[in-house]
């Protein structure tokens, strides 16, 4: 980059895409400090070297930003948060929710949250969490079973594919 390029001379590629031919490098770097830019090596085994008059800032920038939605998941993962002694209906509303979820091509994340001496009781949690994933069986699947995380008692759910 800029004055670390060590060939004497180099194919210039404007800030356009233009071709602005082969020139001696610090008419090169001249050509960069006039538009404020930077002198960038993209190509340093052709003969000639080539180089590219870019903001190499926003050029880094944009390679993070690309490299980071490469590692996306599919679709959204949504969360649903029960308790392990829920009253039977407010269970039926949230297992229609994660019904939803999962017929939307969604991630589900169900956790139940111990709290005092709901902690002895753990069979509860699981008893909860397997009848959960009973209702929704016809339109997803347990992708990971239930396992506690400190007071929580994770499941993750995925739609069924097909």
């Amino acid at each position: 980059m800029n004055e670390r390029i060590r060939a004497r001379e180099v194919r210039v590629i404007g800030a356009e895409g233009e071709q602005l031919g082969v020139l001696a490098v610090r008419d090169a770097l001249a050509k960069a400090a006039e538009a404020e830019l930077d002198l960038v090596e993209v190509a340093p085994n052709s003969q000639p070297p080539v180089v590219r008059i870019m903001d190499y800032g926003k050029y880094k920038y944009e390679q993070h930003k690309k490299s980071r939605g490469t590692h996306h998941r599919g679709g959204d993962i949504k969360g649903m948060r029960l308790s392990p002694n829920v009253g039977e209906h407010d269970f039926q509303v949230k297992a229609r929710h994660v019904f939803e979820f999962l017929k939307d091509g969604n991630k589900v994340r169900v956790s139940v949250w111990f709290r005092g001496r709901q902690m002895a009781y753990p069979k509860a949690g699981e008893n909860l969490l397997a009848r959960l994933s009973e209702m929704v069986s016809e339109v997803g699947v347990v992708e990971k079973p239930p396992m506690f995380e400190g007071r929580n008692m994770i499941m993750i759910l995925t739609p069924k594919r097909g």
